[in-house]
């Protein structure tokens, strides 16, 4: 069962907190339904000066967009290697709990990377789609170790399930750590159904 969320640090560097605020206006309004003058602003700064953090608007998104995948696939992989020793059941709880305590502290980075993926340059998409491959596969690995079935099936739960908490920006409507408990609860409760 998932503990309480952790309250989330204040990004550190000026570069990541332009990546912080432009999150949460490209969630609110889109990639597209965002200026470069207007990030300035919100960052405290003029859009011109932010070009001598990132090259354009695309390479904040792919910065953004990249983060996420690489966040979500070591801190992925760092959880099921500590959790191997308790056995597959506690690997597979491992991963939910991490994507649910992602989820939970950054909707606006999911809702961007749902939404806004097709923005990416090439190179970024492909990067970022070959990192959640590995993270998918992550997951299908668990979720056969822990409740069987075949390669199909369980990549289908995965989808299935990220799909669920993902759902998080528009359904918490609880305090956090409820929130985590729900999810949690739902996620493993749909993975064991749909290996059944």
């Amino acid at each position: 069962m998932p503990g309480p969320s952790k309250a989330v640090a204040p990004p550190t560097s000026r570069r990541a907190q332009i990546v912080a605020v432009a999150a949460e206006l490209f969630a609110e309004r889109g990639f597209h339904g965002v200026s470069v003058y207007e990030l300035g602003a919100a960052v405290g700064t003029s859009g011109a000066a932010l070009y001598k953090h990132f090259a354009n608007k695309e390479a904040l998104l792919g910065e953004m967009l990249v983060g996420i995948s690489e966040r979500l696939l070591s801190e992925g992989q760092r959880r099921a290697r500590a959790a191997t020793p308790d056995g597959p059941e506690a690997v597979l709880a491992g991963l939910v709990d991490w994507h649910v305590e992602f989820a939970l502290a950054h909707p606006a980075l999911i809702t961007v990377q749902l939404r806004d993926l097709a923005s990416l340059s090439e190179d970024d998409r492909q990067t970022v789609r070959r990192l959640q491959r590995e993270y998918v596969q992550l997951w299908i690995s668990a979720i056969r170790a822990a409740l069987g079935g075949d390669e199909a099936r369980a990549r289908s739960a995965a989808h299935a399930t990220f799909g669920l908490i993902n759902s998080t920006p528009h359904s918490a409507r609880l305090r956090p750590e409820q929130m985590a408990e729900l999810l949690h609860a739902m996620a493993i409760g749909a993975l064991q159904a749909s290996m059944r």
